[in-house]
């Protein structure tokens, strides 16, 4: 069992792990072993709050096909057992983030004084620019 949140868990039988031929530079390695790791993750089989769902779904983009299976590619590694930990740290940590909650915004309004710092800045700078144009002078 893998424990992402106080209360929601993982059953790593969940989990369908198929080891596939790497892509890349590797030499004879890559040519001859299946180390690269497809971690197929079905989220229809743990219960996620609503908003947790779609929070997922946001942060899996692409890695989330349409019926809710999130597929995970790690090929970082030479061996097989670093690619599947690996693999798996990676679901671990996108469920995670999935389960905050972000901070709602309060929306806040500038103070005085900053709206006149803001002000003298843009006059400092208009000046600075009127400074550069071509001058007249008068004989």
């Amino acid at each position: 069992m893998l424990r992402i949140a106080r209360d929601l868990w993982i059953d790593e039988n969940d989990l369908d792990i198929s080891f596939v031929r790497a892509s890349g530079p590797g030499g004879q390695n890559v040519n001859k072993l299946s180390t690269a790791v497809q971690l197929r993750f079905d989220t229809r089989r743990i219960t996620l709050p609503d908003d947790a769902a779609l929070r997922l779904a946001r942060l899996a983009g692409q890695r989330m096909t349409k019926d809710g299976v999130i597929v995970i590619q790690a090929q970082r590694f030479r061996t097989q057992d670093r690619n599947r930990s690996d693999a798996i740290e990676r679901l671990v940590e996108l469920l995670r983030e999935a389960m905050i909650r972000p901070v709602p915004r309060r929306a806040t309004r500038p103070t005085l004084a900053s709206k006149k710092r803001r002000l003298e800045g843009k006059k400092r700078r208009s000046d600075i620019k009127a400074g550069r144009g071509a001058r007249r002078f008068d004989d």
